[in-house]
């Protein structure tokens, strides 16, 4: 029987570990099979991530995290949870490897994912001109024209801030108008830097090593033409990767896990959340860390109260 389990890596879930391991609960942290370490193994740089002034690279950073979380104690399985039933006082948690694995408390890291295009070369450009943060890389693009894909609040606060930056950025949108609030469209339209291209749809990528251009195709009349930029900034939304828990958990609207308050304490006694799991406004490295350490706290008082 483990005191924590912790279902996911990433910021959340290592620092969660380092929390646990730290109060003697040797933790498992179940990382995936495929993609351990989460979002940030796809980043190139990170310079706003604190204690770095160099800056570092997302995959070192999280091997850093990872060798942290080992160095207290947590134990580290790369495998993949496939069936859980949280409803009970020992919550169950099985794995495609067959280990069915029996737990006081989870910890459930498990993320988003940022909805892509779909198009080729968009993961080999990912990193050299193809962003979904502006937050973390609007810096790299001083002084260059860029677009962002969208047409909601969140595509509409990525293009006013990459405005600090960029001479120029252009907004694509599929539709001839926004879903965004009134206020935040009415900020972008009074943004001179900010020019609408409406009706339309990113429909390739160019560039070698870097992107270059796209081609857009008119949702109306099929015409395509090409757009000169050196970034491109998706922010079509993100999907919370919470299949594993519907109907045992309460999510949101927007299928992210609910939680009680500032706590990670989510719909059922002994089960935690923590990360962008939770989490659709920030997505940040940081404030998945902080989280990650509320729910490991949260989960060490409760088993000491049970």
């Amino acid at each position: 029987m483990r005191e924590v389990v912790i279902i996911g890596s990433g910021p959340a879930g290592y620092t969660a570990a380092i929390y646990a391991a730290r109060a003697d609960l040797k933790p498992l942290l179940i990382a995936s099979s495929v993609e351990p370490g989460g979002e940030l193994m796809k980043t190139t740089e990170v310079e706003n991530y604190p204690g770095f002034p160099t800056g570092t690279m997302g995959p070192d950073l999280m091997a850093d995290f990872q060798a942290q979380a080992e160095r207290f104690g947590t134990e580290i399985m790369f495998d993949d949870v496939t069936e859980v039933d949280l409803s009970g006082e020992v919550k169950i948690v099985k794995t495609g490897g067959g280990e069915t694995i029996e737990a006081k408390t989870v910890i459930i890291s498990t993320g988003a994912a940022y909805r892509e295009l779909g198009l080729p070369k968009e993961k080999e450009l990912s990193g050299h001109g193809v962003s979904w943060c502006a937050t973390c890389d609007g810096f790299f693009f001083r002084e260059k024209t860029i677009a962002v894909v969208g047409g909601g609040d969140s595509a509409m606060e990525e293009a006013n801030f990459l405005t600090k930056f960029a001479e120029k950025v252009y907004v694509v949108h599929r539709r001839d108008s926004l879903k965004a609030s009134k206020t935040m469209q009415q900020r972008s339209f009074d943004n001179p830097k900010i020019e609408f291209i409406w009706n339309s749809e990113i429909a390739e990528l160019h560039g070698e090593g870097k992107l270059e251009a796209v081609t857009l195709n008119d949702t109306q009349t099929g015409e395509k033409t090409q757009l000169e930029i050196e970034g491109l900034f998706i922010a079509i939304g993100s999907d919370p990767r919470t299949g594993l828990f519907e109907g045992q958990l309460e999510l949101d609207q927007d299928k992210f896990i609910k939680v009680e308050g500032r706590s990670s304490k989510t719909t059922l006694p002994g089960v935690f959340a923590a990360g962008d799991v939770i989490d659709p406004t920030y997505r940040q490295a940081i404030t998945a860390a902080g989280s990650g350490c509320v729910a490991a706290l949260d989960a060490e008082h409760y088993l000491a109260e049970h």
